[in-house]
């Protein structure tokens, strides 16, 4: 197993754009991942981004249409990822792809891809309603960590983080550094998952990086509208910015936000900090009891 060491990450605020081909997407997400390798080893790209090829494959704005269409191209998809992490020579984390399994069944997968085109899968466990009820996208695989050149890390997608056992099992497991590929359209949305991305890395005494789509896209219907920022956060303690912002980019301003994700100030907090969160993470929860008092009824 690798020891954990520091990581330059890219993290993009994704605007959508409006492609007229298969071929174009594929040049475009070419050129942002070379973009992103210029000034980063790890790059972490936001959930169902590769859904703005949707417009080339559909030419009508109906989400149902639009799942189909992508599940149909997944593999292809895929294969353009793996082919600008080789390229480019980055760990790529490209946020989301819906697959269909044989059942018929929709998965959220994210993969994981090293320079060298291989690759593993942290499927969504979690969704949403709108994938849920509208899609009908189904739970994957338990949580997993993976083991990188820069130590063990973690992927919750979106909704995910929300949730803290998801984290924490990733955590308990090894995971210093947590990504999180996210795609909301509303405010309440974005700040719901920078929120639990700030709380799973104060509870857990790790590092959460977020990385959004960004922008309107009317001819889409399930981009048509975007809101977020990237962010790089730590636990709030010593060693760390006092609210734990290590990183941010501007809300709702596509482009990459570059920072160093660094261990050994993770692994003196966990020591040293004012408090011990992720030694104290309670290991029973005891059962909440129902007490009566003053005027009933």
């Amino acid at each position: 197993m690798n020891a954990a060491r520091p990581v330059r990450l890219g993290l993009l605020s994704c605007g959508v754009a409006r492609l007229a081909s298969l071929e174009a997407y594929a040049r475009r997400f070419d050129a942002l991942v070379a973009e992103g390798a210029a000034g980063a080893e790890l790059l972490l790209m936001p959930e169902y981004g590769c859904m703005e090829l949707a417009g080339a494959l559909t030419g009508s704005a109906d989400a149902q249409a639009e799942l189909q269409a992508v599940c149909a191209q997944a593999d292809t998809v895929l294969g353009i990822m793996r082919d600008a992490a080789r390229r480019h020579a980055v760990w790529l984390q490209p946020g989301t792809v819906p697959f269909r399994e044989p059942s018929g069944r929709v998965r959220n997968r994210a993969p994981l891809i090293a320079p060298d085109g291989s690759l593993a899968f942290q499927d969504k466990l979690v969704m949403t309603r709108f994938e849920a009820e509208t899609w009908g996208v189904g739970a994957g695989d338990p949580p997993l960590v993976f083991e990188t050149p820069f130590g063990l890390i973690g992927i919750a997608v979106c909704y995910d983080s929300e949730f803290p056992t998801v984290v924490r099992a990733q955590v308990e497991a090894g995971a210093w550094l947590i990504l999180v590929p996210t795609c909301t359209d509303t405010m309440h949305g974005y700040n719901r998952v920078r929120l639990s991305a700030r709380a799973r890395a104060l509870e857990n005494q790790c590092l959460v990086a977020v990385a959004p789509t960004v922008g309107e896209a009317p001819w889409l219907a399930t981009l048509d509208v975007n809101h977020g920022a990237c962010g790089l956060y730590g636990p709030v303690d010593r060693g760390f910015p006092e609210d734990g912002v290590l990183a941010q980019s501007r809300l709702d301003v596509p482009g990459w936000l570059f920072a160093t994700a660094q261990p050994a100030p993770v692994e003196a907090v966990r020591e040293g900090g004012a408090v011990r969160n992720h030694r104290d993470w309670p290991r029973t929860v005891p059962q909440a009891h129902i007490v009566r008092i003053g005027p009933q009824g």
